[in-house]
């Protein structure tokens, strides 16, 4: 029975240590993928060039980078600041997140403008619409985020734990709207017709990396958890 017991242990441990060295891999690919499709992004929009380049800049800080460092942050494995305190990774979560959405904002305005300038229409395509849905909700979500900071004020209506849980789910949302819209933005014509080949699909799967990565770190953290209702 004890040996029973210590064969199911070691098992255990093996499978755990499988898991944690996989989940380490995925996020040292989701980091790579971030900076390559930013670099990418800003030497093809070169900032500064045209008031365009100013959109595909902006979003592609905002959502490639600062808000996947932001979510990565609290990765058990591959967090650029795995052995900081809890309290020092939610300020530079807060902190990052803040960052994005005026960035996602920016390029918002950006793209507005520009084609204001040009006369054309706006939202009229998939990119378009999903952008401003996301830009819009990121801003809402962002809203949402500054109870956790101030759980009390919320506490006769739901718990730490619930608020943690809603936060991490509806982000989570807002995560995979901002990498569909890069995509969409990669496949958009400009970036089509400046991008090409290989590189071009490396920089569509990107988006798709760190929506997976993102993806398994939230469900794995919190998918089955239990709440009080």
């Amino acid at each position: 029975m004890a040996e029973s017991s210590n064969q199911e242990r070691r098992d255990f441990c093996l499978s755990s240590a499988t898991c944690s060295r996989r989940s380490f891999a995925l996020g040292m690919v989701a980091h790579a993928a971030a900076v390559i499709l930013a670099a990418v992004v800003l030497y093809t929009a070169w900032p500064g060039s045209s008031l365009f380049s100013w959109h595909p800049t902006l979003m592609v800080i905002g959502y490639g980078l600062l808000m996947t460092e932001a979510i990565l942050m609290f990765s058990p494995e591959s967090s650029l600041m795995i052995n900081a305190m809890r309290k020092s990774k939610v300020r530079f979560h807060w902190i990052l997140q803040a960052g994005a959405v005026v960035c996602a904002v920016g390029g918002l305005m950006a793209i507005y403008l520009n084609k204001e300038r040009m006369g054309k229409d706006h939202f009229v395509s998939w990119h378009g619409l999903i952008g401003v849905t996301t830009v819009v909700y990121s801003v809402v979500q962002s809203m949402g985020g500054i109870n956790l900071l101030y759980p009390k004020l919320l506490k006769s209506w739901m718990t730490l734990a619930q608020l943690k849980m809603y936060h991490a789910t509806f982000g989570l949302l807002g995560y995979a709207l901002a990498c569909g819209s890069l995509a969409l933005g990669i496949n958009s014509n400009w970036f089509s017709r400046e991008v090409e080949g290989i590189l071009w699909v490396v920089c569509l799967c990107c988006p798709a990396i760190l929506a997976l990565v993102v993806m398994q770190q939230v469900t794995t953290a919190y998918l089955g958890r239990r709440i009080k209702i």
